[in-house]
């Protein structure tokens, strides 16, 4: 399984989500966005009907009728109801339980630096975890070390 690290480093998560989610649904997977923090759950929500009037990523909240057929899942708790094998970890806390996705992005900033920097000495050790690094420059996502 393949974790991506996002050190958001002063770049708005309402920016870095649409984004990343496009991506995940260009691949033609689904994908589970968790968050534990309800405004900014709904602030993701809202920034993935807006960000874009003419195209919107195809989405909704959990405990929803229909939960199954949407292409990206917003929740707060580590359940794919509607299939996803792609996981995004919005809110900076790690989730062991998502270890279980064949992909995880993890976005962290730096209130929560410490958290990930644990996180990635833990897979670190693991045979079946590739732990990625990644950081914003001159506008775009590169691959660090």
């Amino acid at each position: 399984m393949q974790v991506d690290f996002y050190q958001l480093a002063g770049t708005p998560i309402e920016d870095v989500v649409p984004q990343l989610a496009e991506k995940v649904l260009e691949t033609g997977e689904r994908l589970l966005l968790i968050c534990g923090d309800d405004r900014l759950r709904a602030l993701l929500d809202e920034q993935l009907w807006t960000r874009d009037p003419a195209s919107y990523l195809p989405h909704a909240q959990s405990k929803g009728e229909g939960d199954a057929n949407q292409p990206i899942l917003l929740s707060d708790a580590v359940d794919a109801p509607n299939g996803a094998k792609f996981a995004m970890i919005a809110d900076g806390h790690w989730r062991d339980e998502t270890l279980g996705f064949e992909r995880v992005f993890y976005l962290f900033d730096n209130a929560t630096l410490g958290e990930a920097r644990e996180a990635w000495r833990s897979l670190a050790g693991k045979d079946d975890a590739e732990p990625r690094y990644w950081k914003r420059e001159g506008g775009r996502w590169r691959q660090g070390p």
